[in-house]
């Protein structure tokens, strides 16, 4: 078979209550519909789990997994030699010892036990290295350094969205993140709607998002006791809310940032879905959650802000019909009750609802059937039953089962479940026609059982993962109404965006102290700019100590301001649109530079000038009071001079300014620089699975009838085979029978002799006759299997040779450079720019420092 389902493991033959040869596979696009895995301790469940997760690294499928006690970080022990020296660090002390070895003799067990295992179960060396390098696995420890340390505050800022576009959705996240933090309060069970401390907290995180501001935990509090609104709904907040009951909230708020045990949930990684999913270079990632160091309040808390993420980031995807990413929980008990709303319920639902239109599979196990929303997961088509614990469990989830869509028979299910063993499951998925049974493969990962949280950093060390990672896809600057933010080069945020390089000069005063006279040729009176000449204040963002500091000196205790002191230079900055529909290209960039001295023949060479300065939207109209001012010389006083430089400026910018557009011309995927290089080689991943599945039905679908065709021909031989064969032993029996009574006859004297040698030499020449047929079924049979082989093989080549094909596809792209029309070019600033400097009186000396900076 073409490697593009899931290998589970072999079907089983309950009557026989053995497992046959034949492959249990799982087709992954079925998992955007959800599957939930029930099954009690020791049905093999976590190994069946584990199975999936290491087919979903194979076909290059990303993973988010919540780990609650500890099992799941088996997914890290990858150990293809097979060595007993990879097992011993990982083998359970005091289970050997119990067995009665030594920890080497334990190691050596395991590794025979897995040799033989993968042995059996048809799993190479070159499969188990396809996992190794299939995906980036690491553990996060939230609450904890042990493994990759996680910031929940990361949660409170605004997300790259922009808010009038996407209000439905920042509004779910809000509610959610409003809930996970009371549910961490201890309010429970919160109602968006009822609770006046859910909606005073909703109204504070949607003030701040709704204009792109992020809202710290600090902030939070501080807002809690004196709200920036005066009204919540046809209220005054007081009244809805009195200052008495505001500041209790915030006393409970504050316990959690005083606590010090919460220090370490404010450092590490944020959670940003996109960099859990996919790194930098596009591979997939599998991160995994370990929890079970947490509080209950503690995972309901982190599980739901986690929720809540991954719902944000599936809205933003564009629809899909493959699967794009899977979020598996090892334990939902708890978290989807039948009767309770936790914090976690509401997003959890929301996502067994929706996930599926984005590619989101979710993948939920529990041993607990009893205590879980099945009519919440009715939605999931794929339920896979291991061994239950008591026959109330067994009821229970047939009972939910019923009104889940395209449920089996419960007689039929009921009678599967019952006679599970142990890595036994039924496997019942809605796009099947029936319930199957299989037994689970050999795992590719040593299960050595939970680990502790000691033993994470060396598993993360074992894979290379780091302590700290922050590495996510770039993605584009969020868009807001305000001006844009300046970018001399390309934009941090996105490496695509791309401006001529940028020299290491620059005209923008560097933070040292400005060796001139102080004052020199300073007057009160600003000078007067020619007609149509702007001019522009930089605004004074640093403070003396500050101003002292980015000057790298220490600042005297007698230091004082003795004025401020403006000083002339030329400024520029144009906003850029770069359009290429064919590309995909629709994109925008601020180019701007600041002259401190430009020649007064006008001539500038704009490369050397890169604006480093405040945000151009920060520019103020006027300035500080009391300030003063130098004197301007040429260019800023010649009208003509200054339109002439800012001509040449406009054409600089038009004749070094580019982004790069990526193509791959075989799938017609483009993308412009606003999409990051994993989102583009995934969109390409996504449109060449689709092309290789649709190839792979076209080719393979006649051999597929031809096999069907020759496997019933197959079939009905046998049937034949086992006809004849009955027939021959029977003709056999009556041959010897009518022999035996032709020589009694002959010994007896008896007339009828010549009729019984008759009948006899009858029966021979049916014998033969009958032996005839069994060898021409067997020559059939032969001949059938030998051409069943033959178009398997022709298929299994077509199917690998497509596969092939449409993997090179994938990689073949191409960049573009996109330069913009001079029509899209807009110079929206250009004219004098005032620096601010501070004159500083110290020790009897004076000196001036720059009272600005980036």
């Amino acid at each position: 078979m073409a490697e593009t389902n899931f290998y589970i493991g072999r079907l089983f033959d309950l009557k026989k209550n053995q497992v046959t040869a034949a492959r249990a596979e799982y087709d992954p696009a079925d998992l955007t519909t959800h599957a939930v895995v029930t099954g009690m301790t020791g049905s093999g469940k976590t190994g069946l789990c584990i199975g999936l997760l290491e087919e979903a690294a194979l076909q290059n499928i990303p993973a988010i997994i919540i780990d609650p006690k500890g099992d799941l970080t088996n997914l890290l022990l990858h150990f293809p030699d097979l060595v007993p020296q990879d097992f011993q660090p990982w083998i359970d002390p005091d289970l050997a010892r119990r067995a009665g070895e030594t920890i080497e003799q334990a190691a050596s067990a395991a590794s025979s036990a897995w040799r033989k295992g993968l042995q059996e179960w048809g799993i190479s060396r070159e499969r188990m290295l396809a996992l190794k390098n299939a995906a980036q696995f690491a553990i996060y420890t939230p609450g904890s350094d042990s493994g990759i340390p996680v910031s929940v505050l990361s949660s409170l800022a605004a997300p790259n969205l922009d808010w009038e576009s996407n209000r439905e959705i920042l509004r779910e996240k809000i509610s959610s993140t409003v809930t996970a933090l009371l549910g961490l309060i201890g309010m429970e069970d919160v109602d968006p709607i009822q609770s006046r401390e859910h909606i005073l907290l909703s109204n504070l995180f949607e003030a701040a998002w709704s204009r792109g501001k992020d809202i710290e935990l600090t902030e939070l509090i501080l807002q809690t006791q004196t709200p920036p609104f005066d009204k919540l709904g046809a209220f005054s907040v007081d009244t809805f809310f009195p200052p008495k009951d505001r500041m209790a909230l915030a006393m409970q708020l504050n316990n959690i940032l005083a606590a010090p045990a919460f220090e370490t949930w404010r450092e590490g990684q944020s959670l940003d879905v996109a960099s859990l999913l996919f790194g930098k270079d596009g591979r997939p990632r599998h991160s995994i959650f370990y929890l079970a160091h947490l509080s209950d309040a503690e995972r309901m808390f982190f599980v739901t802000l986690l929720f809540s993420a991954v719902e944000t980031w599936m809205r933003t995807q564009s629809g899909t019909g493959s699967l794009r990413a899977i979020l598996y929980m090892d334990e939902i008990f708890g978290y989807l009750p039948p009767t309770s709303n936790p914090p976690s319920k509401t997003p959890l639902l929301r996502m067994l609802k929706q996930a599926r239109a984005f590619g989101l599979g979710l993948l939920l196990a529990t041993q607990n059937p009893v205590d879980v929303d099945y009519k919440a997961l009715s939605n999931a088509g794929t339920w896979i039953i291991g061994k239950l614990q008591t026959e109330q469990d067994k009821n229970r989830l047939l009972d939910g089962l019923s009104s889940a869509s395209g449920a089996a028979p419960r007689a039929a299910l009921d009678q599967l479940i019952s006679g599970l063993g142990k890595r036994v499951f039924v496997l019942h998925n809605v796009h099947s026609k029936a319930p199957v049974l299989f037994q689970t493969r050999w795992t590719m990962n040593f299960l050595a059982g939970p680990l502790t949280r000691a033993q994470i950093p060396a598993l993360n060390q074992l894979v290379g993962a780091k302590q700290t990672i922050d590495d996510r896809p770039q993605t584009a600057t969020r868009t807001t109404s305000a001006a844009p933010t300046l970018q001399s080069a390309a934009p941090a945020s996105n490496p695509d965006l791309e401006a001529a390089p940028v020299p290491a000069a620059s005209s923008t005063p560097q933070p040292s102290t400005v060796n001139r006279p102080p004052s020199a040729n300073a007057n009160q009176t600003k000078p007067t700019l020619p007609a149509g000449v702007a001019e522009y204040f930089l605004p004074q963002t640093h403070s003396l100590p500050e101003a002292f500091a980015a000057a790298n000196q220490s600042m005297p205790a007698e230091a004082v301001i003795q004025n401020v002191v403006y000083r002339p230079a030329l400024i520029g900055s144009a906003q850029i649109r770069f359009l290429d529909r064919k590309l995909g290209v629709d994109s925008t960039m601020t180019r701007a530079a600041l002259v401190e001295k430009p020649e007064r023949s006008g001539v500038v060479r704009w490369d050397d000038f890169a604006y480093r300065g405040p945000a151009l939207d920060k520019l103020e109209n006027t300035p500080t009071p009391g300030a003063r001012f130098s004197m301007m010389d040429a260019p800023f006083n010649d009208s003509k001079r200054m339109t002439a430089m800012q001509k040449d400026f406009a054409d600089w910018v038009y004749r070094n300014s580019s982004v790069k557009a990526r193509a791959n011309q075989a799938l017609k995927v483009f993308a412009g620089p606003d999409v990051s290089q994993a989102d583009f080689m995934k969109a390409c991943a996504e449109a060449a699975r689709a092309a290789r599945d649709a190839e792979l039905v076209k080719v393979t679908g006649a051999l597929e009838k031809k096999i069907k065709a020759l496997e019933d021909k197959l079939a009905r031989e046998e049937r034949e085979l086992q006809q004849d064969q009955t027939e021959l032993s029977q003709r056999k029996v009556e041959e010897i029978g009518t022999a035996a009574e032709s020589v009694l006859g002959m010994l007896g004297g008896r007339r009828s002799i010549g009729r019984k040698v008759s009948t006899s030499l009858t029966k021979r020449r049916m014998t033969e006759q009958a032996k005839a047929d069994v060898e021409e079924s067997v020559d059939s049979i032969d001949q059938y299997k030998k051409d069943l082989a033959d178009l398997q093989a022709q298929r299994d080549e077509a199917a690998a040779e497509i596969n092939s094909r449409w993997g090179d596809v994938v990689n073949d792209i191409s960049e573009v450079d996109v330069t913009p029309r001079k029509t899209d070019i807009y110079v929206n600033i250009f004219g004098v720019a005032w620096m601010p400097y501070y004159v500083v009186q110290s020790g009897g000396q004076a000196l001036e420092l720059p009272a600005f900076g980036e």
